[in-house]
């Protein structure tokens, strides 16, 4: 087994990071997470938020940055994650419409591999992070997900593969993350347990359906950089339920180091 560091997609504690930006990452870093993978920046100046970081010992892994975002300013987007010291720029989604055909997806497969040469030339890497609609709709006799990857090259877009995800879409998560071992520099580790609302029921690590162990070493085989945690709704306060993920990892992987 590798140590991998420990991250977390801030979309998690979204509602806190609203009221207190500062002071949720500041406990973030207090529970013990080492990376920051960012869904927003609460207004703050990139050259501002390097010095937060700093002080509080955390790296910035990334962020998610909407197609919305990257169309209306790629640039902007891309020197602000310099100004930051994050390497990867993260695709977090695809709208309804975009998506509904094949055709659709193809259009994508353009820009995606467009989007990630130019990400790639500003010192960056560029990573798509899927959902289950990837798995609805086959392009080429694949998947949506699987063509994508074989239509964009590894240097233009990495895979941020999220297990809950893949599983909740009924696929061999353990499977997916050795398919695309080498590619892989970040997992999104998620638990679930059924569906709430006909949607993913997302819970805190190791509540769940999901075998996070064997998961974490397919991770590890794969070459994987970063273990991010992210859950999309919290029955409980986020900062307890992340609180609680990241002890499950304290117990269940970090103590083996």
């Amino acid at each position: 087994m590798r140590r991998m560091g420990i991250g977390l997609q801030m979309h998690t504690v979204r509602k806190e990071l609203a009221q207190d930006f500062a002071g949720t990452l500041r406990r973030v870093a207090e529970l013990g997470y080492e990376g920051i993978e960012f869904a927003g920046y609460g207004g703050l100046s990139g050259e501002a938020l390097k010095e937060l970081l700093q002080e509080l010992n955390l790296k910035a892994i990334g962020a998610h940055v909407s197609i919305a975002k990257m169309k209306a300013d790629l640039n902007k987007e891309i020197e602000y994650l310099r100004a930051i010291d994050a390497p990867y720029l993260i695709c977090p989604h695809i709208a309804a419409g975009d998506r509904e055909t094949p055709e659709a997806w193809q259009s994508l497969f353009a820009y995606f591999a467009e989007t990630g040469r130019r990400v790639k030339e500003r010192g960056l890497q560029f990573a798509y992070h899927n959902h289950a609609f990837e798995f609805e709709l086959k392009v080429n006799g694949q998947y949506a997900l699987d063509a994508l990857y074989s239509s964009v090259t590894a240097e233009s877009l990495q895979v941020e593969l999220d297990a809950g995800w893949v599983q909740f879409a009924g696929l061999d998560a353990l499977q997916y993350i050795a398919d695309y071992a080498g590619r892989l520099p970040l997992l999104h580790l998620k638990d679930f347990k059924g569906t709430v609302d006909g949607d993913i029921n997302t819970v805190e690590l190791g509540e769940g359906e999901i075998d996070l162990q064997s998961v974490i070493q397919a991770g590890s085989d794969a070459g994987v950089e970063w273990i991010i945690v992210e859950q999309d709704r919290c029955a409980n306060p986020p900062l307890e339920s992340v609180a609680a993920s990241y002890n499950w990892l304290k117990r269940n992987y970090l103590s083996q180091f």
